[in-house]
């Protein structure tokens, strides 16, 4: 039976402001307060709410058919937190159905997988946390920044105990193969695999609104008429999009929310599913391995990482940034903290990209990439001083690695002490329930002994006499 991965990233852009040469060393405050707010509500008004509000009606109308998947970054949720909370709230309506599965991914939405794997994982961790605090449960299946995957991040993603993994299907990885089935990673078996079909999910996202497009107008019958005629042990299909593709990329004018919420009726008359990512994890086997030495994602043609390192400034940027990653992971100041993750955010690199084909690609403030280099190294030269402050460089690499593998012992310590405490919570909770049960039973036999008494007593009685 052919299933349907539905899948939706949530992720907002951090504003950075205007910053000058001047500024550094007096302005630690680097973002653009006015236009992060302007953004979010707007999107959260046009494509957000009326998405979530699409979900829920089609949730509700087809009950355990339809299931959709979510991954949020945690500076996305910050912004939803402070200037959208309403969509927040539309999500945990939508979690409480039961039909809603939320993924992991980088806190920060940056490129930490291609440079520290510590730094990578401990941006996963953060970003896990704050799904546990909303939605009630940890993430099983991970969702790299753009779908950023390779055969060595695949491993980094098994070793933290990840069942499954989203990426492209690209050709120039898939070759002759489909995108069709279950995968898993090369080095790492245990980590499945779910690709992106790039032709069914980009006839929505890109697409759908496109009168020039020989496949306009996309109906919903004839897009799953086009997924029922794929052959029979094809039988996984991962679409995967922004949110903000239904109401931004494509205007709620184009129909694109009538055309969504056609889609489970039209499935369920062809025998179609709709699945979660560790649903297909458990149910499915995968069928081979796939081979990825270079580091792919959904960006552009090429489908690489060339969008935000292909080019000297964006590697100068990349290197002087986690050039501190090991410096910053030891500081507990929120607000430097709060900074490292709003300056790996992946789109900060992207701005000085100078590919020709930058499709949807809007720079904002910036008149071109060597502006965005500029205002974004004069900002990352006065966090970098911030950081020296707190850990200068006269602390050797030994010393800081002495004091890092004394922080993660005391972290692995903790968490040991914290599960060694939710068992005897549970211990207890069970002798409490167990002397509970002695005590109604034992007051449950205490009648009938006081009848026996006063009938011996009597009988004593008469004995005398």
């Amino acid at each position: 039976m052919k299933t349907i991965c539905l899948y939706f990233e949530i992720h907002q852009i951090i504003h950075l402001k205007r910053y000058r040469f001047f500024d550094i060393g007096i302005d630690h405050y680097y973002y653009d307060d006015y236009e992060n707010e302007r953004s979010i509500s707007e999107i959260a008004e046009r494509s957000y709410i009326p998405a979530l509000n699409t979900i829920g009606d089609m949730i509700r109308d087809n009950k355990d058919l339809f299931k959709v998947t979510f991954s949020i970054s945690g500076v996305g949720m910050e912004q939803l937190e402070m200037h959208a909370p309403q969509v927040i709230a539309k999500l945990q309506e939508l979690n409480e159905t039961g039909c809603v599965e939320f993924l992991a991914e980088p806190y920060s939405h940056g490129l930490s997988s291609l440079a520290n794997e510590e730094a990578f994982a401990a941006d996963v961790k953060k970003q896990c946390k704050k799904m546990k605090d909303y939605f009630g449960k940890e993430p099983t299946v991970l969702r790299n920044s753009s779908l950023i995957y390779s055969d060595d991040i695949g491993g980094q993603v098994a070793a933290m105990g990840f069942k499954g993994m989203l990426t492209e299907g690209a050709k120039h990885v898939l070759g002759w193969k489909s995108p069709h089935y279950l995968y898993h990673c090369n080095i790492a078996p245990n980590l499945k695999l779910l690709l992106r079909d790039v032709e069914m999910s980009d006839d929505i996202s890109l697409r759908f609104n496109n009168s020039e497009w020989e496949g306009y107008p996309l109906f919903a019958d004839n897009y799953i008429n086009r997924i029922a005629s794929l052959p029979d042990e094809e039988q996984l299909i991962n679409i995967f999009m922004e949110l903000s593709a239904l109401g931004m990329a494509q205007p709620l004018s184009s129909n694109i929310l009538e055309f969504l919420k056609a889609l489970p009726a039209c499935a369920r008359e062809k025998g179609i599913t709709f699945s979660t990512p560790s649903e297909i994890c458990a149910k499915m086997k995968s069928v081979a391995a796939i081979d990825v030495p270079d580091t792919l994602s959904w960006v552009d043609e090429e489908r690489d990482v060339s969008c935000w390192l292909g080019n000297a400034m964006q590697r100068e940027a990349f290197e002087k940034l986690y050039g501190v990653a090991d410096r910053v992971r030891i500081v507990s100041d929120p607000r430097l903290s709060q900074d490292w993750d709003y300056l790996q955010a992946s789109n900060n690199f992207r701005f000085m990209t100078t590919k020709p084909s930058n499709v949807g690609l809007d720079r904002g403030i910036y008149s071109g990439p060597f502006d965005a280099f500029t205002n974004y190294m004069n900002i990352l030269g006065d966090f970098i001083s911030r950081v020296k402050a707190l850990y200068p460089e006269e602390v050797d690499n030994e010393e800081l690695n002495a004091l890092m593998t004394t922080i993660r012992n005391q972290g692995d310590e903790i968490e040991m002490k914290d599960k060694e405490i939710v068992r005897l919570k549970t211990k207890l909770e069970k002798m409490q329930a167990a002397e509970e049960k002695q005590k109604a039973k034992a007051a449950n036999s205490t009648p009938k002994a006081a009848t026996k008494a006063p009938a011996k007593r009597k009988c004593a009685k008469k004995t005398a006499e």
